[in-house]
């Protein structure tokens, strides 16, 4: 009996120190992992005062380095910058649900608000690295990536089942096809397409109608089939869309080859000139044009350019129940007091044209709803800048002109544009420029050639594209550009839209209105320069430029001699490696530019991911 008791109390102690040590690694990892994300969540003081110091801030990095533990010896940075949680594979900063729920932001839900841009304060900022998802491949090229992607480096089916009768995306093994379905079109956006060209009568019924027709833009794009068969006819389309309940849409079309941007029809403008685009495009966008006086439409009208169409496949435009047919009058009241005329309707669709001219808004009735704009408002203000119910009208230039002036596609990308001289601009200058970056992109290209083969690049930004000529001299290439324009210098880029390019405007001391991993080259001219006359961090760019940049993926760094040395210090924490440096060139200002390109490195997480064959 007494040996019984005794093997009992043994028992009963080993069962107590098994208790008390899972407790003790509870606390443990309890620990580790609150210690971890908040050093991940709310982000590294010490990083940015570092990254702000180097390139001439006012912080002092060794305060700052001392704070996180951080050893600096002669400005190199030891300490790597640590990775996220896998979870945040695919964090957008600024348009983060969750920052809105943590900071309990009180936004108007029915004006679309929390889809708009919401950036945290530097001291909630991710200093971390963005991991991929696991399995992450190469994406699959283009042109064959317009049609099919790696299932693993978007892992969301739930469209596939959801839209599975319209022909959206279909789940094929270990890929996700795209039909080239829509909402609208589930027998393909090429035959809708097509039908959309006859119906205005173009010839052999091609959109573009011999060149006239160049910038799109598709609101509610979807998947972005619309945009990615429009291609094909010398068309590229600007495919918007919120992350809303269909979040990873514009990661699809990204993933895809197709130009994309995040972006919802809210309270601010949209971050586009006015006059940008000859085509606008919703086809079941579930968008209420009526709302606040119509002022979303009349935010269309503001991006429309002369003699521009609006293309409205709906419900509204041909259903027959009391409140379709509602909205279809008001609509129609609307846009005929907006001075737009029904170009043609058939079956589904009703296409809007906007007037040439300023005459129509002139012979309007005094008082006449919505109003002209004030002649104090500046139409290409877009940063920030709330939308307002009024009608752009035409300057006087363009009223005179009885259009846009601007050639027909592909003579449009050189010929110097009639608003040029908003900026004091000769077609000189804006030959030179042209010229001078064929150049650069032509050395550039020779510097890259031992590592890219012709499909390679596919998804590029240039990062501060003035007039866009970096994205003229890459016209030969299967690729595409976002060209962007920072929100405090002059902003040129109308004249790149005019030039029959696309971007948008942006400060690079906020994240970038996209997915983790959708582009496969950047391009910084002189960025790191420019933000160090800011109080931003220039680490935080870098993570940012990171977050952005597909594994394998290259960044062209084009900056004086500093910035450099700079990003050299940086580059092991960052995973990346050097592929060439340029000889130094002097710039306009007498000063040294420097090139130097950088590849980022296929590297692993806890949880591995492969690469294709």
């Amino acid at each position: 009996m007494s040996r019984g008791k005794g093997d009992g109390d043994q028992k009963k102690r080993l069962v107590t120190w098994i208790v008390v040590l899972g407790i003790i690694c509870g606390c443990v990892y309890l620990y580790s992992r609150n210690s971890g994300t908040s050093a991940l969540e709310y982000g590294s003081k010490s990083l940015r005062k570092l990254g702000s110091s180097y390139l001439g801030g006012d912080d002092d990095g060794d305060e700052a380095s001392s704070k996180s533990g951080e050893e600096v010896q002669g400005d190199v940075i030891l300490k790597s910058i640590p990775v996220c949680d896998d979870r945040h594979s695919e964090l957008i900063p600024c348009l983060d649900r969750n920052l809105i729920y943590q900071t309990r932001l009180k936004l108007d839900l029915s004006l679309m608000e929390h889809y708009e841009r919401h950036c945290p304060v530097p001291e909630r900022r991710f200093n971390c690295l963005i991991p991929p998802p696991p399995g992450y491949k190469v994406p699959i090229k283009w042109p064959k990536s317009r049609d099919e992607v790696w299932k693993v480096n978007i892992p969301h089916t739930h469209l596939a089942s959801e839209k599975s009768d319209q022909n959206w995306m279909v789940v094929k093994g270990n890929k996700i096809s795209f039909p080239g379905g829509g909402t609208h079109f589930h027998y393909g956006a090429d035959k809708y397409i097509a039908s959309i060209a006859n119906m205005l009568n173009f010839s052999n019924n091609i959109l573009n109608n011999e060149g006239r027709l160049r910038t799109v833009l598709d609101v509610g794009c979807g998947v972005a089939s619309f945009g990615g068969y429009l291609l094909s006819s010398d068309i590229i389309s600007m495919s918007l869309a919120p992350n809303d309940v269909h979040q990873n849409q514009i990661q699809f079309a990204l993933e895809r080859g197709i130009p994309a941007y995040l972006g919802v029809l809210g309270t601010k403008r949209l971050p586009y000139p006015s006059r940008s685009f000859e085509f606008a495009h919703c086809s079941r966008c579930r968008i209420d044009w009526l709302q606040r006086d119509g002022i979303l439409l009349l935010e269309l009208d503001r991006l429309l350019r002369p003699g521009g169409y609006f293309a409205y496949s709906s419900p509204e435009a041909y259903a027959q129940d009391e409140e379709d047919l509602r909205i279809w009058r008001e609509m129609s009241a609307l846009v005929e007091r907006m001075c737009w005329k029904i170009a043609a309707k058939r079956n589904q669709t009703v296409i809007w044209v906007k007037p040439l001219t300023n005459d129509c808004y002139k012979e309007r009735e005094p008082g006449t709803q919505p109003p002209l704009c004030k002649s104090d408002d500046d139409p290409d203000a877009v940063w920030g800048v709330p939308m307002k119910a009024c009608i752009t009208p035409y300057s006087d230039q363009q009223h005179k002109a009885k259009g846009t002036g601007l050639a027909p596609w592909p003579a449009r990308l050189t010929t110097p544009p009639p608003r040029l001289a908003d900026f004091g601009y000769s077609a000189e200058m804006f030959e030179k420029d042209t010229e001078v970056w064929q150049h650069r992109v032509e050395n550039y290209w020779n510097l890259l050639s031992p590592k890219i083969q012709p499909d390679t690049l596919r998804n590029l930004m240039d990062m501060k594209a003035n007039l866009g000529s970096f994205a003229a001299a890459l016209k030969s290439k299967d690729v595409w550009v976002m060209n962007v324009v920072p929100e405090d210098g002059p902003n040129t880029l109308k004249i790149i839209y005019d030039r029959g390019l696309m971007g948008s405007v942006h400060s690079w001391c906020e994240s970038y209105s996209t997915y983790p991993r959708t582009y496969d080259l950047l391009h910084a001219w002189t960025v790191f320069s420019d933000i160090a006359k800011k109080d931003c961090s220039a680490v935080d760019l870098l993570i940012e430029m990171d977050r952005i940049l597909r594994p394998t993926g290259f960044i062209i760094i084009r900056d004086n001699p500093s910035v450099v040395e700079f990003v050299k210090k940086h580059m092991s924490a960052l995973h990346w490696e050097a592929v060439a440096t340029g000889d130094a060139e002097e710039n306009e200002q007498g000063e040294d530019e420097v090139v130097f390109i950088v590849q980022k490195k296929m590297w692993l997480t806890s949880k591995s991911f492969s690469v294709t064959e």
